[in-house]
């Protein structure tokens, strides 16, 4: 029985390399299913890829709004201040005017008091 099992006959190895190729195709099935999934995954980056253009997008415009927003901010800033510098110099412009006044009223009632005293004696 083991002289026959170590010879290899000619319908032996026709039956071995039939199932070989069997296999084969088998393996060949698999790496076809292998590739299917690889093109699956594939489309999915291009999705994903896609949707991070859109999000891209959406930043621009948002970048855009804000760099807008803030320029706006800006200008407002600029006219308010200009408006309290305004102010400042109103401001400081009356207290001149109040302490000319109060100099003034002072020399004025210095000089009635002068006069009242040199009428008295």
């Amino acid at each position: 029985m083991e002289v026959m099992r170590q010879s290899w006959t000619d319908d032996r190895l026709d039956h071995l390399s039939d199932r070989m190729d069997e296999r084969f195709e088998r393996v060949d099935e698999r790496f076809l299913e292998v590739d299917r999934r690889f093109d699956e995954v594939d489309r999915r980056f291009e999705q994903v890829d896609r949707r991070f253009e859109q999000v891209d997008k959406r930043f621009d415009r948002v970048d855009a709004d804000v760099r807008g927003l803030r320029g706006e901010m800006n200008e407002r800033f600029d006219r308010l201040e200009a408006r309290f510098d305004s102010m400042q110099r109103g401001l400081d412009s009356m207290q001149r005017g109040l302490l000319q006044l109060a100099g003034g009223m002072l020399t004025a009632f210095g000089a009635a008091m002068i006069g009242l005293i040199a009428t008295h004696f």
